[in-house]
């Protein structure tokens, strides 16, 4: 008996694909079978080596530039991710910026950027993708744990940005669930990346506020993609599913 790849003749575009997160995804989709698109803003070498490296890997991937805060240039991204390959199944909303600051002296422009990236490009991004989506499309934003616990001063416009995420999910769902599209929201809590490259006394206070002592890896939050853009999440809709060692437990 052979088995094939779940994600074989799937199509999917992941946002912010390029590092992080982000690319863990990419890896995991092409790795499960899928044709996968992702976009990145200002490293083109970096993604373009990442596209590459899932080629020499046997998988199919392709780098598109596209800021997230520039809602044309994603649709546009979409329409043409769409049109090249005939489909649109899955779309991973991963771009999501952190400007953190106190409340004293935080400025309306860093308000509107995180607001604009984390909040309104999932959005248009959803009402772009569902466009190209047949019964069986799968939609998931990367949220964050920050929507349940703040944690820290300095954390509240991305704590609100993440909880606005949780909240416009389950209309999102609602929206699409007669077309047999699924959106799902996931919150990782303190994640292992180049952009939470903790170490020395800095990983210790952050593995002790762990019940699990340790950060997660993207690879951990790759896989829980994996499932919810999988047959066996069908009936899993409108959730927000946290990823986060015990921290809000």
């Amino acid at each position: 008996m052979t088995f094939s790849p779940p994600l074989v003749e799937q199509v999917a575009l992941v946002t912010g694909g390029s590092r992080g997160i982000g690319a863990a995804i990419v890896r995991r989709l092409a790795r499960d079978g899928a044709t996968v698109a992702f976009t990145y803003l200002n490293s083109a070498a970096r993604a373009q080596a990442l596209a590459n490296e899932i080629v020499a890997a046997g998988g199919k991937a392709v780098a598109q530039r596209a800021d997230s805060a520039d809602i044309d240039a994603l649709r546009s991204c979409i329409d043409r991710v769409a049109a090249d390959h005939g489909r649109l199944d899955i779309l991973v909303n991963s771009a999501g910026i952190g400007l953190m600051g106190l409340v004293d002296d935080y400025s309306p422009g860093d308000f509107d950027r995180m607001m604009a990236v984390n909040v309104r490009a999932p959005f248009f991004a959803a009402q772009g993708a569902a466009r190209h989506m047949r019964r069986g499309g799968r939609i998931i934003v990367i949220g964050s744990a920050a929507a349940d616990r703040a944690a820290f001063a300095g954390n509240s416009v991305y704590a609100a940005s993440k909880g606005a995420v949780a909240a416009m999910v389950r209309g999102l769902a609602l929206d699409l669930s007669a077309r047999g599209i699924t959106v799902n929201n996931l919150q990782p809590g303190p994640i292992a990346t180049e952009a939470n490259a903790a170490s020395g006394a800095q990983l210790d206070a952050i593995n002790a506020m762990m019940p699990v002592g340790r950060m997660g890896s993207v690879d951990e939050v790759a896989a829980m993609v994996a499932y919810l853009v999988g047959v066996e999440a069908a009936f899993v809709t409108g959730a927000s599913l946290t990823i986060d060692g015990g921290l809000t437990a």
